[in-house]
């Protein structure tokens, strides 16, 4: 049973900024849309198994930068070829300064 995960602080990351964290041994990138908006996606683009993290982040989509793919924040669906499937979204709750993720099944 998957349980929330103390991975960052909000002070970490700027609004309009992300982040490469861990969560319980797995790679994820922390997205902070606005300024108590945050979500989480696995550091995975979906068409080759790259990392998302080095990508480029602007308004609700990163964009993986090998081969151009974009996934929504929000949702981990990918929105662009040539990624045809999601990434894994996670839940994140936020407790005072500390951002919690709970790890999809």
């Amino acid at each position: 049973m998957s349980e929330f995960h103390q991975v960052a602080t909000k002070s970490e990351i700027e609004p309009g900024g992300m982040l490469l964290a861990e969560c319980d041994d797995q790679l994820v990138i922390l997205f902070r849309v606005d300024d108590e908006t945050f979500y989480c996606l696995d550091d995975v683009c979906t068409h080759d198994g790259g990392t998302l993290s080095d990508g480029s982040f602007e308004g609700c989509e990163i964009k993986c930068p090998r081969h151009g793919a974009k996934f929504d924040v929000k949702t981990g669906v990918a929105t662009s070829m040539p990624a045809t499937k999601p990434t894994a979204s996670h839940e994140v709750k936020v407790d005072g300064d500390d951002i919690l993720v709970k790890l999809s099944e």
